[in-house]
């Protein structure tokens, strides 16, 4: 599909740069199949689902993966601040680079006295591979204490992280570290939210999906069959696929929190919508036509214009209705992006 299908005019100010609070107090647009949107907010919903549903939650947690430091040439010296998108291995990984044009292959970066890198490639658009004389554990630790909290561009170019950042951009959930962006519409969850879900009888699931930067990026490509989608490290464990199954069969609904759980259960389902254990790369790519086999309902966050994300909602409600729902959504002052709203979309 031509991907500028999927674009939408959008003014700076609908973008949030802090989210409410509390976080459950956010507005939320319901948007089923079809006939008139409805204006609630996220506290309603536990009203919004019925007894025997099945909420699914992305529990992975974001590292430090925002860094700055500096590569010295002879007496120079060039300020660089890497994003790592992408672990590759034990002691290595992959990070967006601004200026990337003043590292050169075999350089190296100096974050702070207790952590380095050695530039190994170089690839397009600002990519970097890093090889750290850390490895495992230990450049765990060392990235957690030089690094800060990795905030999407759209409210880094307009604010610095601080420590509110800490909380906020955590979800509830958050216990396995590997993420270098929030699964955001985990950040609506409170404690008295969860509460009203479990008295509503309405089952809270796991999963994991480590969110990698190029998640939220817009696709380049004027095609979306020209889009290589960035691969990200996922988990579905065997108990939760058995109780999920059970939920269906009992006609209840599988509802996943996030497009980033969404793609979990997608990638770990079978053609007949059985879901099997799964711990391994996705990178799922979901556009209008595809047929979803293991989701019912997705609450997520309002998106992009021209990006993955805005392309998965259309597929799961349809263009025409997903660029309805967006209209009214900027119509009625709705917050958009990781610190934004959230959208329930029914099918």
């Amino acid at each position: 599909m031509r991907v500028d299908l999927f674009d939408f005019e959008l003014p700076q100010e609908a973008i949030a740069l802090r989210p409410v609070s509390p976080r459950d107090s956010a507005r939320l647009l319901v948007v089923p199949p079809e006939g008139d949107f409805s204006d609630r907010t996220v506290l309603d919903l536990p009203r919004l689902l019925a007894p025997g549903d099945a909420l699914v939650v992305n529990d992975t947690r974001v590292i430090h993966a925002r860094l700055s430091g500096f590569r010295t040439r002879g007496e120079s010296q060039a300020c660089i601040e890497a994003t790592l998108i992408e672990r590759v291995g034990a002691d290595r990984w992959r990070a967006l680079v601004r200026p990337a044009k003043k590292l050169a292959v075999g350089e190296s970066v100096r974050f702070d006295d207790a952590l380095e890198a050695r530039v190994v490639d170089k690839g397009e658009a600002g990519e970097i591979l890093f090889a750290f004389p850390l490895a495992g554990a230990a450049l765990d630790a060392a990235i957690e204490a030089s690094g800060v909290m990795p905030l999407p561009p759209y409210i880094a170019g307009k604010r610095a992280a601080d420590a509110r950042d800490e909380a906020d951009y955590q979800t509830l959930f958050a216990a396995r570290a590997g993420a270098v962006a929030a699964p955001t519409a985990g950040l609506h969850f409170t404690a008295r939210l969860l509460d009203a879900l479990r008295e509503r009888d309405v089952a809270l699931h796991r999963v994991t999906l480590h969110v990698g930067a190029g998640t939220f990026l817009p696709v380049k490509a004027e095609d979306t069959q020209s889009h290589k989608m960035h691969a990200e490290w996922g988990a579905l464990d065997a108990a939760t696929a058995e109780a999920l199954n059970a939920t269906r069969a009992r006609g209840g609904r599988v509802v996943a929190v996030g497009t980033t759980a969404l793609r979990v259960l997608e990638s770990a389902a079978r053609e007949d919508g059985l879901l099997e254990p799964f711990a391994a790369e996705t990178a799922i790519f979901i556009t209008p036509g595809y047929r979803f086999r293991a989701v019912d309902a997705l609450l997520t966050n309002f998106h992009l214009p021209r990006s993955t994300l805005f392309m998965l909602v259309c597929a799961f409600s349809g263009l025409e209705r997903m660029q309805s729902a967006y209209a009214h959504a900027l119509r009625s002052g709705y917050r958009f992006y990781s610190y934004g709203d959230a959208c329930l979309l029914l099918r």
